[in-house]
């Protein structure tokens, strides 16, 4: 069974960038856009791009050994979606083209200890309404 929603899995294939927030080692946060894919087999998501492997957020994110990842958006006329992950992250070797042709092999894995989602079952923030708030927040350890 999959710590995600079947609404979240659907969600997470439909889109192709997601922001990855890491800490450094002098503890600054640090968020940046990544290309990404939900992985069904091991039921993570697997972040990539090109030339990961000497990016600042790839060894940031190994350091920790955690983060945390949203992809959202919002579709007319103001209906906001996202999903958020926390959770650990390992690194690959191999992986990453299977994300994208044009990425660099290596890749991040994030295995989900948290899972908050947002917009799926119809509700949503209308600007200055009190409109019901579906807000789903989950550990999934």
């Amino acid at each position: 069974m999959s710590k995600f929603t079947t609404e979240e899995i659907a969600y997470l294939e439909s889109q192709r960038l997601g922001r990855m927030a890491t800490i450094s080692q002098k503890g600054d946060l640090h968020v940046v856009p990544v290309g990404f894919r939900y992985n069904p087999e091991t039921d993570t998501i697997d972040i990539g791009g090109h030339n990961i492997a000497s990016s600042k957020k790839y060894r940031d994110a190994l350091r920790h050994g955690r983060i945390a990842f949203v992809v959202d958006d919002v579709q007319p006329p103001w209906k906001a979606r996202f999903v958020e992950v926390r959770g650990t992250v390992q690194a690959f070797s191999e992986g990453g083209k299977a994300i994208n042709a044009q990425f660099a092999p290596d890749m991040l894995r994030l295995t989900p200890t948290y899972i908050v989602s947002f917009g799926f079952d119809g509700y949503g923030i209308m600007p200055g309404s009190q409109q019901q708030v579906n807000y789903h927040g989950r550990k999934v350890e």
